[in-house]
């Protein structure tokens, strides 16, 4: 299956007629995994309505073919869409009492006109699981982070810290008390201890789990959570994988980045990109910029306006950056990221590892560097460096010269193996979409769950 194929192309679609209501989180790396799942139901007969909230809607305009309703959510009206990692576990939290009378207003007037067959939520949308059981409505969870995320999370909510100096669990004994920190960073441990709990509470209730990865690619995950949920998971990524070039960005992609790319040699550009939420000081913006520079190794640098406290967009570049750089950078707002680690020019990711980016560089075969932030973050720059070896930890508080001499070892040295490792796992994507593979059945059997479920009215 090569880039612009899609995993669909073959696949006989049912006729069912069957409406399904979705529910994403609203926040890119919520929004587009949940309308790409969508799209994928709908290629099987399925009738896909979407209940979004006011606050980060999606473009209806890009998805005719699906019925879109909005709620209030009590945040649109004092928010402008910028939130950070400092305030968006509280915004979380904040719309899971705020949306409960608005979404289970939208939706039973839905079962009024015409049956559903079911809800497929986020798993951060922790309320819906008893809005579901009072119209006695089955839900499925979508989780978009990795599977690995959910063992270190329950295990970090139901004991405490020190429950990692011990690691009881094997699979949890490469996390480091460092990246437990970053996993609480940003906003109130409470807020998030709050967010978590209930996450894994009401997925345990739903009537299944749709995860955004592939069994081979976290196997030891999906057995500890089918022994421990007690419910269908069903591993049917990655969602991208099953068209070309899908996305529903909110923020406007810049295809230079692409004509920029076409005229440098092969896998010989670093992309740097940290996400649609995280934020930088000043200091570490200008670190990073020098290090880039000190690399001596071409690179498209995403910098999204507002990334950086106290500037719009560039006005924090140090100065004499541009001149020693010269045309060896490009830097752009928003890129179009899918085609970009596609691109043959592409040598390694920059990341902040947030799990569409980590599964994109995956399914593209190409070697990270990973920065982690925050939430599932550590966790999956963890798995990348440790488990899959596909990567390797740096820091982005790192000076300068370290950051440029590792940045350069990656390029032209360490990443060789690397690579090989990448393009191994890329083959097992490949393979696990395909006819017998093991997302391909994943997906036919979570469309006959589905269709075991009696519709409501």
């Amino acid at each position: 299956m090569n880039n612009h194929e899609s995993a669909l192309e073959t696949v006989e679609p049912r006729s069912n007629n069957r409406r399904l209501v979705l529910f994403p989180l609203p926040f890119q790396g919520h929004i587009n995994p949940m309308l790409q799942l969508a799209s994928i139901l709908y290629t099987k007969g399925f009738k896909i309505i979407i209940i979004h909230t006011d606050f980060n809607s999606p473009n209806q305009s890009n998805y005719p073919q699906f019925t879109f309703r909005s709620i209030s959510d009590g945040l649109s009206k004092s928010k402008d869409g910028s939130l950070n990692l400092e305030t968006t576990n509280h915004a979380i939290n904040f719309m899971n009492k705020s949306c409960i009378e608005p979404f289970t207003v939208c939706l039973a007037k839905l079962l009024e006109v015409e049956p559903v067959t079911c809800l497929i939520s986020d798993a951060l949308w922790y309320f819906t699981q008893s809005v579901a059981d009072s119209l006695k409505l089955k839900r499925i969870v979508i989780r978009t982070s990795s599977m690995s995320c959910i063992p270190v999370y329950e295990a970090f909510v139901v004991g405490e810290k020190s429950y990692f100096k011990t690691a009881i669990k094997e699979e949890l004994a490469l996390m480091t008390e460092k990246d437990i920190e970053k996993v609480y960073k940003g906003g109130s441990e409470k807020g998030k201890e709050e967010l978590i709990c209930n996450m894994i509470k009401e997925t345990k209730a739903a009537s299944g789990i749709i995860f955004n990865t592939f069994k081979e690619l976290e196997e030891p995950a999906f057995l500890a959570i089918s022994q421990d949920f007690q419910i269908p998971s069903f591993p049917i990524g990655p969602f991208h994988k099953y068209f070309p070039a899908s996305s529903s960005s909110l923020l406007e992609q810049d295809r230079s980045s692409i004509l920029w790319l076409d005229k440098q040699p092969v896998s010989s550009v670093v992309y740097v990109s940290f996400g649609s939420i995280a934020q930088m000081g000043e200091a570490e913006f200008t670190e990073m910029a020098w290090g880039l520079a000190n690399s001596k190794q071409r690179f498209l640098w995403v910098v999204r306006p507002g990334s950086v406290s106290g500037s719009q967009w560039l006005e924090s570049l140090p100065k004499g950056f541009k001149e020693e750089v010269g045309e060896r950078g490009c830097i752009v707002k928003w890129a179009p990221q899918q085609e970009v680690l596609a691109h043959q020019a592409i040598g390694c990711f920059w990341t902040h590892n947030g799990w569409n980016s980590t599964l994109e560089s995956i399914c593209e075969g190409v070697p990270m560097i990973c920065s982690p932030c925050s939430y599932d973050q550590p966790i999956n720059a963890r798995y990348a460096t440790d488990v899959w070896k596909i990567g390797v930890m740096m820091d982005k508080k790192m000076k300068r010269e370290e950051t440029g001499i590792s940045i350069k070892c990656i390029m032209e040295k360490e990443g060789s193996e690397m690579r090989e490792r990448s393009k191994s796992l890329q083959e097992k994507v490949n393979q696990s979409m395909q006819k017998g593979g093991s997302a391909y059945q994943s997906l036919d059997d979570l469309v006959d769950c589905i269709l075991s479920f009696s519709c409501v009215m």
